[in-house]
């Protein structure tokens, strides 16, 4: 994705990326700051867990350089990106919608970030099926939620959802031993994207929601 870079840590030249977030933007803004903050402090990156001042240096430019670094793209996706040696930069680009938003095309991506999180310890997709008022999810094992999964799970919580977590969410899906109503994406990029072939209320609820927070800048 191409994008105006926003800052690194010591004017160095980027290795290869072993971590790389990617968060929506709104109105040159990061609605979900401090969620996507939290999360970052959760992941580990080479083996190691993200150290503290990583995240000061990120929330610093954040608050600093964001609205400037991002005026190419106010809504677009900023990302932070982690090399091999644990020096990071940050970089704006367009945001692109999904071109597939069916229930198969989402379980690709979430069975991705699944990967990601087993080297991360925070999955940034997660997909999250409906019955009833029961919402299960697949987080991963031992593993944290992303900023816009802990949206969702305390959103739901408020409105007095039952929420679980399912291991191997996709398998029983695909074996069909795990009957749902509707089924939805929560991604740190995406938001909420609910499953065309599996569209339900729930969902567009939190679609919705989401939404409005975007819009609230």
């Amino acid at each position: 994705m191409g994008g105006a870079a926003i800052t690194d840590m010591d004017g160095f030249e980027l290795g290869a990326p072993s971590l790389v977030c990617r968060w929506r933007l709104s109105n040159c803004r990061l609605p979900l700051e401090n969620r996507h903050l939290r999360a970052l402090l959760a992941r580990d990156v080479n083996g190691s867990r993200v150290p503290t001042e990583l995240m000061a240096w990120a929330k610093q430019h954040i608050e600093w350089t964001l609205e400037q670094g991002a005026s190419e793209h106010p809504n677009g996706t900023l990302m932070l990106i982690v090399d091999g040696q644990g020096r990071a930069a940050m970089t704006v680009g367009p945001f692109v919608p999904l071109a597939d938003a069916s229930l198969a095309g989402l379980m690709r991506r979430a069975d991705r970030a699944r990967g990601e999180a087993e080297r991360s310890h925070v999955a940034p997709e997660t997909l999250w099926v409906v019955r009833r008022n029961v919402l299960t999810w697949d987080p991963g094992e031992r593993c944290a939620p992303s900023g816009a999964a802990s949206l969702i799970g305390q959103l739901a919580q408020t409105l007095g959802l039952d929420v679980r977590a399912h291991d191997g969410l996709t398998d029983a899906i695909v074996a069909g031993s795990l009957p749902f109503d509707e089924a939805f994406l929560v991604s740190d990029e995406h938001g909420v994207v609910p499953a065309i072939d599996a569209r339900g209320p729930h969902g567009v609820r939190f679609a919705q929601g989401y939404q409005r927070l975007l819009d609230r800048g």
